[in-house]
């Protein structure tokens, strides 16, 4: 699949070009982690220019094998002290090659992670995504896909808030931000600054807007293929922390920072175009919404696989105190006609028609996110499953449809168990995404947090 590039990318020839003429002196070539950090290499212009432009740059492997705190657990056979640590190689994908221009002189370039025989590393993130997008590509389809970010922005740095071990936050606004143009307007000098440095970075930008917490905003991108989509999101995210740290902010992209603060959402859109460039979602001659057969298949699918695979969608602990009732995330696995009370919501016209995914936070990994909705809604349409009746009203009531896994613990353990989730991506990966999950709950429940030392310390 052949992303579109825009105005403000570069091609190889060009930015080798810039390098040469002494308009660019760093090359970033940056690898997407499973925690959906972006890790990687500056090099110079020189070292670029003589190798890594061709070679790419040396990685250890254990960056796709780590935890939060970049620390090193067992359970992943690849990456292991026995196995010694050993490098794999991060080869710039060119299409993703782009100005940075926010840092001076300085380009950056998405890399896909390869062994040592020159093939794809099978649990990297954007393999994973790679290959169910291969598996559409068989079946005649194009993914569409945009995601919608939401974060916290912070009037003090992340030094100051890591040293006041993440209390009394001093957030930038004191009251409910959502659609407020005049609260909005308190940050928005920082705000115009995360459209038009973005835009020139070659991620087009729809337009920012206040959400529902006090100084929580969402960013929105234009809508693109699968691959470019999931692409952005991770530059989008790693340029808004780099941005608001230039200016002595933070912004927070966690799921739940608080527990009296609204969530933090990652919605997914996607849709399916065929091969002669129309949406496959869309069927004029439907009887009801335009809804096509495939469109009801693939949300019937999605519905179906969703909670087996939500560690895809979920990954931290903290993901999982997002889904309260009322909260404008969802519970309940139903699916509704532009009803946000429900997990899978149907939206747009005609060639614009698609399925919103209200499952992931601002934390989830995009390509894991958008591989485990594609995987899910490929296997409604092969199967033809059938797609239950629309939900009408509040989605949160919804008693007899499925919840979404309350906790990681419980998420696990449905992902553990599912022959779909080990099927459609592998054993290999499977196993590798259920160790990282592991690791997690388990570093989550050896610590001792806040809460118990207020309820336990005196009266326990």
């Amino acid at each position: 699949m052949t992303a579109k590039r825009t105005d403000n990318r570069l091609t190889q020839t060009q930015l080798i070009a810039k390098l040469e003429a002494d308009e660019l002196d760093t090359v970033v070539i940056a690898l997407c982690d499973m925690q959906g950090r972006l890790m990687g290499k500056r090099v110079t212009k020189e070292y670029f220019l003589r190798h890594a432009a061709a070679d790419g740059v040396h990685f250890c492997v254990y960056l796709l094998g780590t935890d939060m705190e970049m620390s090193t657990p067992t359970g992943f056979p690849s990456m292991s002290w026995e196995e010694g640590y050993g490098d794999w190689t991060a080869r710039p994908d060119w299409l993703t090659a782009r100005l940075w221009p926010w840092l001076p002189k300085t380009a950056l370039v998405l890399a896909d992670a390869i062994d040592k025989q020159g093939n794809l590393v099978n649990v990297s993130p954007r393999t994973v995504l790679k290959r169910q997008l291969e598996r559409a590509a068989s079946l005649g389809y194009t993914v569409k896909m945009a995601s919608e970010l939401e974060f916290y922005l912070l009037r003090e740095s992340y030094e100051v808030a890591f040293a006041k071990r993440y209390q009394d936050l001093q957030l930038a606004g004191y009251y409910n931000e959502d659609y407020n143009l005049l609260q909005g307007t308190r940050n928005e000098p920082l705000y115009r600054q995360f459209r038009e440095y973005l835009a020139q970075a070659g991620i087009p930008i729809e337009g920012t807007k206040g959400e529902a917490g006090i100084a929580q905003h969402e960013v929105n991108m234009d809508y693109a293929e699968a691959l470019e989509a999931a692409d952005r999101h991770v530059l989008l995210k790693h340029g808004v922390k780099e941005i608001a740290m230039q200016n002595g902010y933070a912004a927070t992209f966690m799921a739940k920072p608080h527990h009296s603060w609204t969530g933090s959402s990652s919605h997914f859109h996607v849709s399916l175009w065929n091969s002669r460039g129309e949406n496959a979602f869309f069927d004029r001659t439907a009887e009801k919404y335009g809804m096509s057969d495939v469109m009801r298949h693939f949300l019937a699918g999605v519905l179906y696989h969703i909670r087996d695979l939500s560690i895809l969608f979920a990954p931290n602990v903290n993901s999982y105190k997002r889904y309260a009732t009322a909260s404008w995330a969802p519970t309940r696995l139903v699916w509704g006609i532009d009803n946000r009370t429900c997990g899978l919501r149907v939206v747009g016209q005609n060639s614009g028609l698609r399925v919103e995914n209200r499952l992931p936070g601002a934390d989830t990994n995009p390509y894991l996110a958008g591989a485990a909705l594609i995987m899910a809604g490929l296997d409604g349409i092969e199967r033809q499953l059938l797609l239950p009746p629309e939900w009408k009203g509040n989605g949160y009531v919804a008693d007899e449809a499925p919840r979404l896994p309350e906790s990681l613990a419980e998420a696990i353990t449905v992902f553990a168990s599912s022959e779909f989730a080990e099927e459609a991506l592998g054993p290999q990966v499977h196993a590798h995404y259920l160790n990282a999950a592991r690791v997690e709950q388990q570093a989550f429940e050896q610590s001792v947090t806040d809460w118990e030392k207020v309820r336990y310390f005196e009266r326990g």
